[in-house]
């Protein structure tokens, strides 16, 4: 056997959880200023008064979820007064499912079982908050994804008015968005407007260099020394910056270090990384699949066929009437509120031609063969 060959139970990985994609890094850098600004928003929750509100934005895998992190694993280190809940609404995107997860961290345990009202699930919230003199201070992760069906009033308004019916209860909100289309101030109705008032907290884009020092550090943590040679590292980052999406680049070495793992090598080669990416390369596809309504993946996988045999911008008129043969029950209002929502999370672009009237064109973001493949895929899960 060649001396360079793995044994069967060896590893390139050191720590393999530095690749998550949830992964928490104790050394994060690039971002002191935003972390300082976020912190002074919260700062009122420590001495008993409502945080200040707060919306994080800027492009995907920009720091924002991690940030957010970093300041609330330092509260639940400091006080017990200021209780911290981070929302998933990729996962949870509905105003039920969001305060079930708030009652679950106030009171230590989940909501009784069905049947049991909104109004008793936020009774029972506030009663605790009320009982313990605490501030609850709750983080909307893609809070874009409430917009559809309004859900983000029906979640925000009994969120900052909950003081009027609770007296002393204090809330918070920190809304993260990655939509950059998105203005989440403009979004909301009246009555939300005037107790929201947020301050926006801006992520911009990571540079090159900065990419570079951040995934050099998850090889240092998560690697054995000198899988990923300089060469490898640097052909990352071009992929990385490629992508515009860090999340995209740390995927990469993982799925890499994996391909190399796999062929009993002790380094990663330029094959790994150039096959690996056109796995990882789908990342945001990947994870805006799984939020997804069923009734949504059965008219993104329509349009999807449609789009593999007419490549050119569609026009929406006739992608409705296919996916109204094909689907059924769809009515044209629905369809186009299905539409907006892809459009908004950058699955496909809508947009108009000027002609005589204006035509509403549609056109898939992602190759249509990768789109049914990984609603496929989901589907399986």
């Amino acid at each position: 056997m060649k001396k360079n060959l793995l044994m069967w139970d060896e590893t390139l990985f050191r720590d393999p959880e530095v690749f998550e994609i949830d992964y928490v890094p104790e050394q994060f850098n690039h971002r002191d200023a935003q972390i300082r600004e976020l912190a002074f928003q919260v700062k009122p929750g420590l001495r008993g008064a409502r945080p200040l509100n707060t919306i994080c934005r800027g492009l995907p895998g920009t720091g924002k979820t991690t940030s957010v992190k970093k300041v609330f694993a330092e509260i639940e280190e400091t006080t017990k007064k200021l209780v911290p809940v981070y929302i998933n609404c990729q996962i949870d995107n509905t105003k039920f499912a969001i305060f079930s997860q708030i009652y679950r961290r106030v009171t230590g345990h989940p909501p009784p079982p069905s049947g049991t009202s909104f109004k008793q699930v936020f009774d029972a919230i506030a009663r605790v908050l009320q009982r313990e003199e605490q501030v609850l201070l709750v983080a909307l992760d893609d809070a874009n994804y409430l917009l559809y069906e309004n859900e983000i009033n029906q979640v925000l308004y009994p969120l900052l008015r909950s003081h009027e019916a609770y007296p002393g209860v204090r809330i918070g909100v920190v809304a993260i968005v990655s939509d950059m289309s998105v203005t989440l101030q403009t979004e909301v109705d009246a009555r939300v407007a005037s107790v929201f008032r947020p301050t926006e907290i801006y992520f911009p884009p990571y540079s090159e260099e900065e990419v570079h020092g951040i995934l050099e550090e998850r090889v240092l943590q998560g690697l054995y020394p000198n899988v990923i040679k300089t060469e490898m590292l640097d052909l990352v980052v071009e992929q990385t910056m490629k992508s515009g999406d860090l999340r995209v680049g740390i995927d990469l070495l993982k799925r890499a270090a994996l391909n190399a793992e796999r062929e009993a090598r002790r380094s990663v080669e330029r094959d790994d990384v150039c096959k690996a990416y056109e796995v990882s390369r789908y990342l945001h596809l990947a994870f805006s699949l799984r939020a997804l309504k069923a009734e949504e993946r059965e008219v993104l996988a329509r349009i999807a066929d449609m789009s593999a045999h007419d490549d050119k911008e569609m026009n929406a008129g006739d992608v409705y009437r296919f996916v109204k043969e094909q689907v059924g029950g769809v009515s044209y209002t629905k369809f186009y509120e299905i539409i907006q929502k892809f459009d908004s999370m950058r699955l496909l672009n809508l947009h108009y031609r000027q002609g005589r009237g204006r035509t509403r064109l549609i056109s898939l973001r992602y190759d249509p063969g990768r789109v049914l493949e990984h609603l496929g895929q989901e589907q399986t899960i």
